[in-house]
């Protein structure tokens, strides 16, 4: 259940950012965003936030979901949308977007998701 709605949050707070800056700002369509969304956030959400955080801190972790984020946000950009110069911009300003998110999402892990599965 937790991880339901860690994952919900995450969804939300990744599509509404990609929405916004490739979807408004680089013509991305919903569906694109939509599939960028499923694979950034089970990706990252395995990796970062099951693996990564409880293992470092939640500045190493953030660090690492920014690095995740540009590299599956640019290559997925350019794999599924019309690939240009400046969508390494748009990549990286989603990706730092993100990382702040993640930077909160962090504290929620720890606090309801992470301590309930150490049995804590």
């Amino acid at each position: 259940m937790e991880h339901g709605k860690a994952l919900a949050i995450k969804g939300v707070m990744t599509i509404v950012v990609l929405f916004l800056i490739m979807g408004f700002g680089y013509g991305a369509g919903f569906g694109d965003v939509l599939i960028m969304t499923l694979v950034l956030g089970l990706v990252s959400y395995v990796l970062g936030d099951l693996f990564f955080l409880p293992r470092t801190s939640n500045m190493m972790a953030t660090l690492a979901d920014f690095g995740l984020a540009f590299i599956l946000i640019w290559g997925l950009g350019t794999v599924l949308m019309e690939p240009t110069q400046s969508l390494i911009w748009g990549a990286l300003f989603s990706a730092l977007l993100i990382a702040g998110g993640e930077w909160f999402f962090h504290s929620y892990m720890k606090e309801n998701v992470l301590h309930a599965r150490n049995g804590a």
